[in-house]
């Protein structure tokens, strides 16, 4: 008896002289896809269709095969196909329910609430999934609007607040409520919105909250795990032999693809919600040092780094009690590992839009007095170990040396590090200014709260200072794409800040000497800066009124370098001294601060807030835009075994 392959929906006979034969339900979806009504010659054609085994890739390529004048001529059996899939959940028939489920879904919102299959939910959020990312532009899904008016949010939320679905289905439903609510945003009243604004339930926050951090947590560890497999091949080898000419080179080659749905779903519970920003606190176990039993893993499509959900196994280990002996983390902590990532390489758009959200979420955590009182508090300390960009001129942290301190300071330090990491060719001006924002409203919440934080301010300092001149060292260039004197602006009245109030919330006296001695000691780039912006401002050019504001902010900065420059001269003349210390040039500032005159600035800790609609609105298009297509390229329904779907659900009653 000749053998028969199955390929692509047809029956192939091994004889050459027998013509391919197609399987049943292929000639079925042929006649769906056909003018004439199938049920015409065929009264039992719809029960016929539920029980034959779905071809999922057969359904898929007709219906993308369509254009718009073609899906007009067979709309009638297009309505009729989602009519009787409607019909077939009905049936006590398991076999006719499943495959109606797989060829279509609709009404989900009693499916996901009720207890029972688990891989039947996982089926339906699938579903739901390419239902909503059928268009790349979700807001043009007109199916939607059914979605809107016969809400599923209950359920999304249900399978949040209970361990087991959270579990199985909590990655699926945070990013399908994260679609859902930017769904006509800007155009209508989203009551996913509103509704995600108000929840107030504990356990439903927290799940969520654990959602995101599992799913962030996993990508963390894969980038950890390819960092490690680089650095101990051939290439790390090679590049100890020879120097660290190639590091640069080296780290490029590490694949960062970020995962920008979980990180919508989490500015979208920060922005929205106030009640979820306790959730950025809630400690758990630090998921790489908790281990859990392995099992084997399902089969999976081979799918960009970090764009997959975390396995069982990581989802579990985050749920286990407390132990004292255990580092503990919290979401935010794991946001920041994750955003100290994602915010090394800003080359390319995708990685530069992927950093922008990041650093979008951290303004909407400054701006929130809760958010900074346990970033301030100095009983919540952690070990933050954020990822630092390999650089020529400076060795690697040590992980273990890392003091436990305020959150707060993870913060700072990471905003450290993108500033004096990112001065290149293709300057990121926007996220400079972001970066810059955000220290500027942590300061503000400081000097209004007295809170004295213990922090290596000069670290800040210098790297403000390098930044400005970086910004001069390359005027011409920058001036071409950017105005400058923005940024400029920014980073003067971040020193006026520390000029004006650093005596409320610098932690002690010497520091706000050490601020005046970092002045002093950069004076020459303080006095460049001003030469470049009086040229300017004197000129009848176009930066004429930026670059005079940045002269009129740098007269508290000049005051300080005038009035104790002449003096430590005077001193170093009078000692005979070449050069002084650091000490002995405190010294002189300490004794010469009762007749430095400085003028008050109005304005310093006032900040305007944040606003997504009235200036963000086009980029989250864009992004939500990018992360349908996302979305829709790597929804995995092949790992649903139609065997143990039809098990399952000859069970549930």
């Amino acid at each position: 008896m000749a053998q028969v392959e199955k390929r692509g929906g047809l029956l192939r006979k091994s004889s050459a002289y027998k013509k391919p034969l197609k399987e049943k339900v292929v000639l079925m979806y042929d006649e769906i896809f056909m003018t004439e009504d199938p049920s015409k010659c065929s009264p039992r054609f719809w029960e016929e269709l539920f029980l034959m085994k779905v071809n999922l890739e057969y359904l898929e390529g007709k219906l993308e095969s369509l254009d718009g004048e073609e899906l007009m001529k067979i709309k009638e059996n297009i309505n009729c196909l989602f009519q009787h899939c409607i019909q077939a959940l009905g049936e006590e028939h398991p076999i006719r329910v499943v495959n109606a489920l797989q060829n279509l879904m609709e009404s989900l919102d009693s499916l996901l609430c009720a207890e029972g299959s688990e891989s039947l939910k996982s089926l339906c959020l699938k579903l739901l999934l390419c239902l909503v990312t059928v268009t790349d532009n979700i807001s043009q899904n007109t199916i939607l609007e059914y979605v809107m008016i016969n809400s599923i949010f209950e359920a999304i939320l249900q399978i949040l607040s209970h361990p087991p679905s959270r579990r199985e289905h909590g990655y699926d439903a945070v990013v399908l409520l994260a679609l859902l609510v930017n769904y006509r945003k800007y155009e209508s009243v989203n009551p996913y919105i509103v509704k995600l604004s108000i929840v107030d339930d504990e356990a439903t926050l927290n799940g969520m909250g654990l959602v995101i951090a599992q799913a962030l947590s996993e990508y963390n560890r894969q980038y950890k795990d390819k960092e490690e497999e680089h650095q101990g091949g051939f290439f790390s080898a090679l590049t100890n032999m020879v120097g660290s000419m190639f590091i640069a080179d080296a780290h490029e080659k590490i694949s960062v693809q970020t995962n920008e749905a979980i990180l919508l779903a989490l500015y979208e519970a920060v922005h929205l919600n106030r009640n979820f920003i306790t959730v950025l606190a809630q400690s758990h176990p630090e998921m790489g040092l908790v281990t859990t039993p392995v099992g084997p893993a399902p089969a999976t499509p081979a799918t960009p780094l970090g764009t997959t959900p975390p396995s069982a196994d990581v989802i579990s280990s985050v749920e286990l009690p407390l132990d004292a002996d255990v580092q503990t983390s919290n979401l935010l902590i794991t946001f920041l590992k994750y955003s100290s990532i994602v915010m090394q390489d800003t080359k390319d758009e995708h990685r530069l839009h992927s950093g922008k959200l990041c650093l979008i979420i951290l303004t909407c955590i400054a701006e929130d007095q809760y958010a900074n009182a346990f970033l301030h508090d100095d009983n919540m300390n952690f070990r933050v170990n954020l990822h630092r960009m390999p650089m020529r001129h400076r060795k690697k942290a040590a992980d273990k040396n890392l003091p436990c301190r305020p959150l707060v300071c993870a913060v700072l330090d990471l905003m450290v590090e993108f500033i004096v990491t990112h001065m290149m060719k293709e300057f990121p001006m926007d996220l400079y200014v972001r970066c810059i924002q955000v220290v500027h409203k942590l300061l503000c919440y400081q000097k209004k709260c007295r809170v004295r934080l213990h922090y290596t301010w000069r670290e800040l300092w210098s790297a403000l200072i390098n930044l400005l001149k970086f910004l001069m060292s390359n005027e011409t260039v920058l001036l071409a794409k950017h105005n400058i004197f923005t940024l400029a602006l920014m980073i003067v009245n971040l020193f006026n800040m520390f000029i004006t109030y650093g005596d409320t919330f610098l932690p002690t006296p010497s520091s706000y000497d050490e601020l005046y001695y970092e002045i002093i000691r950069m004076h020459q780039s303080f006095d460049n800066l001003y030469s470049m912006v009086l040229r300017l401002s004197t000129n009848a050019g176009q930066w004429k009124e930026a670059a005079s504001k940045v002269t009129h902010a740098l007269v508290n900065i000049r005051a300080i370098i005038n009035h104790f420059n002449p003096k430590i001269e005077s001193y170093a003349a009078v000692n005979h001294i070449s050069q002084l210390s650091e000490e002995q040039v405190l010294e002189v500032v300490r004794a010469n601060y009762d007749t430095l005159t400085l003028k008050l600035q109005d304005g310093l800790d006032q900040y305007e807030r944040y606003s997504e609609q009235h200036k963000e609105a086009a980029f989250f298009k864009e992004l939500v835009r990018s992360i349908s297509t996302n979305v829709r390229r790597n929804l995995a329904f092949h790992t649903l075994s139609q065997e143990v779907l039809l098990k399952e659900f000859s069970t549930i009653s």
